[in-house]
């Protein structure tokens, strides 16, 4: 399951979906559909959408996809010893800026950071993002404040990494498709006066090894450890006095959540002021039934690989039960971003990847160290740290409404400072991402408002006493 990068000569670059050198990509597996999308977007969309950079002279790139990742994004051999702690930054230019009146870039100006985090396994990782100081003055008390954001579900592929995402809104070439939809939110934020860390999660970007998607520990501390970070950046004007916010959605809202949970034992340095988390995926049993024959069904190939990776009980079970048409789904797969993963595995059934024709679901659920594996990624087991606002859409079908809800009840038993927030939508069709995607946008005005209050000092009061009336 290891996609270590790949060492070619610098005259002869391997694109590492297809180990094909990168000037003659193997299409294979790119729908044709996604091929005319491509062309025809192409011909008509001209803002956002830029040429890729190639990597630096004299390094060794990697390709993903037809993708070059630029060379910053190899971590080097030796990491330091702190976790939070830069091991080289560089400017980013974004993707959506126009000057402002003074002469700044609006939103602001951005750095793409790499710093160490510690993954799962308790080993050293390096981890890459983006920071962006705004252009907009913070008018609270305080230093200026920092939004730790937690990207939503963006692919495994390195190109797809979130802070590729800001310099690059639109990636599309014919072999993968890749939207940069956390702008909104980010973008939001910045013009409230807060700074903004957006982490790539560990392995997404840095090309060492493979996304280790919706992983507790993983994802939690990587963004920990970007708020951490972002005081080092040259030019940054927030302070460890920062009051800081963590702010996430599906995958994010796991990741924000996980985080909130663990920054009492892993980064109470950090003074988190509040936590967003939307639609987070706290029980990965609940949710892998949810995805599995949906159209983000690629998602489920993205956690498998991502644990088989970092957990040898699950790797076990995976290597015992997934047929080689499965091997071969998640290996295509591991280099995919979220609009690849839709045209070229939507509405996919995981029985057609294991060698007994049971669902991966039913397969753990057999497997006892598999399935304790999994319990371990459960979020809701501790108190999370600060006032948390959780929402939930009542119709979402892909990260399913009752776990989320579960979280909620399981914090408030625990003491925790919740507001809980069960949005009401219509079904607005089963298993095709509309019931988890559109609460993203409705909630989010009401998210970042209430973020804010809390960058700004004001107490949050909680709703726990309501939830037996709650959907």
């Amino acid at each position: 399951m290891s996609r270590r990068r790949t060492r070619p000569t610098p005259t002869a670059v391997t694109d590492r979906s297809t180990g094909r050198p990168a000037a003659r990509a193997d299409r294979r597996g790119t729908p044709a559909g996604l091929r005319l999308l491509a062309g025809v977007v192409a011909g008509t969309v001209c803002v956002g959408l830029s040429a890729l950079p190639a990597s630096a002279a004299g390094t060794e790139p990697v390709v993903s996809r037809g993708v070059t990742i630029p060379s910053f994004y190899n971590p080097p051999s030796e990491l330091p010893a702190s976790n939070g702690a830069l091991i080289r930054t560089e400017a980013l230019p974004l993707g959506l800026s126009i000057p402002g009146l003074d002469g700044r870039p609006m939103p602001g100006t951005a750095t793409r950071p790499m710093y160490r985090s510690t993954d799962s396994a308790g080993q050293p990782v390096a981890v890459t993002g983006a920071y962006i100081e705004p252009s907009t003055a913070w008018k609270g008390t305080g230093p200026r404040p920092l939004v730790a954001v937690a990207s939503g579900t963006m692919g495994q592929g390195d190109q797809c990494a979130p802070s590729f995402a800001l310099q690059h809104p639109l990636t599309l070439n014919g072999d993968t498709v890749s939207v940069g939809y956390e702008a909104l939110a980010i973008y939001r934020l910045l013009a409230t006066g807060a700074a903004v860390v957006v982490t790539d999660y560990v392995g997404l970007g840095t090309t060492d090894r493979v996304h280790t998607y919706v992983n507790r520990l993983d994802q939690g501390h990587a963004l920990l450890d970007a708020a951490r970070a972002a005081r080092a950046v040259p030019g940054a004007s927030v302070t460890a006095a920062s009051r800081t916010g963590l702010y996430g959605y599906s995958q994010g809202g796991g990741a924000s959540a996980a985080a909130a949970e663990l920054q009492p034992s892993y980064a109470p340095d950090v003074p988190l002021s509040g936590t967003y988390a939307g639609a987070p995926p706290a029980n990965l049993t609940s949710v892998m039934k949810g995805i599995d024959g949906s159209a983000l069904a690629g998602a489920l190939a993205w956690s498998i690989s991502g644990f088989a990776q970092a957990d040898p009980d699950l790797r076990a079970v995976v290597e015992a039960n997934i047929s080689a048409t499965g091997k071969a789904a998640l290996k295509d797969a591991s280099t995919m971003c979220v609009g690849d993963a839709l045209f070229g595995y939507g509405f996919t059934k995981s029985n057609k990847w294991t060698t007994s024709g049971r669902s991966i679901g039913d397969i753990i659920a057999a497997e006892p160290r598999a399935q304790a594996a999994l319990d371990k990624q459960r979020i809701g087991t501790l108190e999370p740290a600060g006032p948390v606002r959780l929402a939930t859409g009542v119709q979402d079908d892909i990260v399913p409404h009752a776990q989320a809800r579960q979280l909620a009840v399981d914090w408030c038993r625990k003491g925790a400072n919740v507001t809980y927030e069960a949005v009401k939508l219509p079904n607005l069709g089963d298993r095709i991402l509309t019931n988890h995607l559109v609460p993203l946008i409705t909630d989010q005005g009401d998210a970042i408002s209430w973020m804010t209050d809390r960058l700004a000092g004001k107490p949050a009061t909680s709703n726990c006493w309501t939830m037996p009336l709650q959907p």
